[in-house]
C-alpha cells in the first residue's frame, strides 16, 4: 500500500502557528473531525486521526442516502457534479464556531470533492478556522478535491493534506485498512500531524 503525503497550500507553514494548544498538547475540545465514508476506508483513517488528537467525531450521512449498488451511485454523483446539485445532510452539527481545527475527511468519487462534502463546506460557516484534509481513494489520487476545498474555504486557513490509498469498490475491494495496513496507515498519519505541527515531536 502506497501512503504519500500532498503538500498544496503555501498557506499551511503560516497557518501552523495558528492551531490552539495547551501545555499537553492540542485542545481538544476545539477540534472537529468530519468524515464521508462508503466502504469504511475513511472511516478508518477518521478513527486514527480521532484517536490521536482528541476533539469530536462526526459521520456525514444524507437525508436520502445513496444506493448501495456501485454503478448507481457513480452514475448519481456524477449528475450531482455536473449539475452543482448539493444533496441535504441528516447530519447536524450544534455550535461549529466553537471547534478551531475541522479535518475534513473523504474518499475521491469521479475525482472530485464528492458532493455531501461539499454540501457541508457550503452549509457552515468555516470563516477563520484551520481546515485540514484528507483523502482515501482507489489509486487515482484526489483529483481536484484538494483544490476545490481551497476554493470553498477562501478565508480559512489549509493545512497540508492527507492522502492514503484505500479500496477498489469498482473491483469488489472494499475495507483493507486493517491488520498490518493499519498499523502501517498509523504510523504515516502520526508523521504526518507531526509534519504539520498538529502533534508534538
Amino acid at each position: 500500500m502506497m501512503i504519500v503525503t500532498a503538500s498544496l497550500f503555501s498557506s499551511c507553514s503560516k497557518a501552523q502557528s495558528s492551531v490552539k494548544l495547551e501545555k499537553d498538547g492540542l485542545d481538544t475540545n476545539s477540534i472537529l473531525i468530519v468524515y464521508l465514508t462508503r466502504t469504511k476506508n475513511t472511516k478508518a483513517v477518521a478513527q486514527i486521526i480521532h484517536k490521536q488528537t482528541g476533539g469530536k467525531l462526526v459521520e456525514l450521512e444524507l437525508q436520502n442516502p445513496y444506493p448501495e449498488n456501485y454503478k448507481a451511485i457513480v452514475d448519481q454523483v456524477a449528475k450531482e457534479n455536473e449539475t452543482g446539485f448539493l444533496p441535504q445532510l441528516k447530519t447536524k452539527i450544534d455550535s461549529i464556531e466553537k471547534y478551531d481545527t475541522v479535518f475534513i475527511g473523504f474518499p475521491t468519487w469521479g475525482m472530485q470533492l464528492p458532493p455531501p462534502m461539499k454540501s457541508f463546506l457550503s452549509q457552515y460557516n468555516l470563516k477563520g478556522k484551520t481546515i485540514i484534509p484528507f483523502n482515501t481513494n482507489a489509486g487515482y489520487g484526489i483529483g481536484s478535491s484538494f483544490d476545490k476545498i481551497k476554493e470553498l474555504c477562501t478565508e480559512c486557513k489549509i493545512f497540508e493534506g492527507f492522502v492514503i490509498k484505500g479500496g477498489k469498490e469498482r473491483d469488489g475491494i472494499l475495507f483493507v485498512m486493517e491488520g498490518e495496513k493499519k498499523i502501517k496507515a498509523e504510523k504515516e498519519i502520526q508523521k504526518w500531524l507531526k509534519k504539520i505541527g498538529i502533534l508534538k515531536n
